[in-house]
């Protein structure tokens, strides 16, 4: 005989819309609880695939399914069993229809499902030789094109998804391809007051500069917008002497030149650092490095900064600048390790 909770399930694929309406609401509410996620769980086989289907109705259904599948998607083996039953592919299709009414949801259950590397390949479409990448490739237009400084950001938590995919190899080396050039329109978004958007772009920078050893001139080709998205956030908000701004390039001297907020986000500043400092490892790193008077950035900044989270990671740059100079090595400190959403 089937419990209550086993025909509640079942009433999420009812010919009836009021059933349903009701069915759907009372799942999406059990799964703001442990305890209703646990018991959800047991009928996942029927749950997640009913879910599915509700994605394409009215707001008044759409919304509650989606909401469930995103507070469902925290739980790991939930997620894998979304991921193996295309949920992703699913997700992406409903975010490009014509008046999607849960964009937002949409984009936070794939930021669920990329924690895992079987969820980013299936974004990254690595099997489908064709179409491999189109889906990051529109979810990039998206999240540049669309605003971040209105209450209502639909694409926000692209950033976050941008992180998790640039945690894996596969990811990074698509986000470097120079001919898709989206590591440069990623970048640009670091301009954002929106701090969700600034520390995906960050943590995207940082991830991707793993590739630094294989891959730095194609870093390097974006150097106009690389340097100020790494750099500004930890020059402190003094005002530059016209000396050290002579020696800058026009992107970097022209902010310099005035005052300026500070990024007050500790993790941004430390993941900018990191960056810099996996950067120059490499000798042409440190050569580009030098050429935007980048020491003379970080000097500055280091003396204006409080946290000491950001001047360890200060230090860190820091050791390999003495050690090219000739100096005493001052500072030791592991590699980084990639970042988490």
């Amino acid at each position: 005989m089937a419990t209550e909770l086993e025909e509640l399930v079942e009433f999420l694929s009812s010919p009836s819309p009021p059933v349903k309406k009701a069915a759907v609401e009372i799942v999406s509410g059990l799964t703001g609880s442990e305890e209703g996620l646990q018991s959800l769980s047991k009928y996942s086989e029927i749950l997640l695939p009913s879910l599915s289907r509700l994605l394409s109705e009215s707001k008044e259904v759409s919304e509650p399914a989606a909401q469930a599948l995103v507070n469902l998607s925290q739980n790991s083996e939930l997620t894998r069993k979304m991921i193996q039953m295309g949920l992703i592919k699913v997700a992406m299709d409903m975010l490009y229809k014509p008046q999607s009414c849960i964009t937002r949801l949409l984009v936070m259950l794939l930021v669920n499902l990329t924690q895992l590397d079987d969820g980013v390949s299936s974004l990254l479409q690595i099997e489908d030789e064709k179409m491999r990448g189109l889906h990051i490739m529109k979810l990039v237009r998206s999240f540049c094109r669309s605003s971040g400084e209105s209450a209502d950001d639909q694409f926000e938590h692209v950033g976050s998804i941008l992180v998790n995919i640039s945690k894996t190899e596969d990811g990074r080396k698509m986000l470097l391809e120079p001919k898709r050039g989206l590591l440069k329109q990623i970048i640009r978004q670091f301009d954002s007051t929106n701090q969700l958007r600034k520390k995906g772009v960050a943590g995207t920078i940082r991830n991707c500069s793993f590739e630094a050893k294989n891959q730095l001139e194609n870093i390097l080709l974006i150097s106009e917008f690389l340097w100020p998205a790494l750099l500004l956030p930890v020059a402190g908000s003094k005002i530059y002497s016209e000396e050290d701004i002579s020696k800058m390039p026009p992107e970097l001297g022209s902010a310099l030149a005035i005052e300026r907020e500070p990024v007050t986000d500790a993790d941004i500043r430390v993941q900018t650092l990191e960056a810099i400092y996996l950067i120059i490892l490499q000798e042409a790193g440190r050569r580009a490095f030098w050429s935007v008077n980048g020491p003379r950035i970080l000097q500055v900044g280091y003396e204006y900064e409080e946290d000491s989270k950001v001047m360890r990671a200060y230090e860190q740059v820091g050791s390999l600048l003495v050690e090219e100079s000739g100096g005493p090595e001052e500072f030791s400190s592991s590699e980084p390790t990639k970042a988490e959403s």
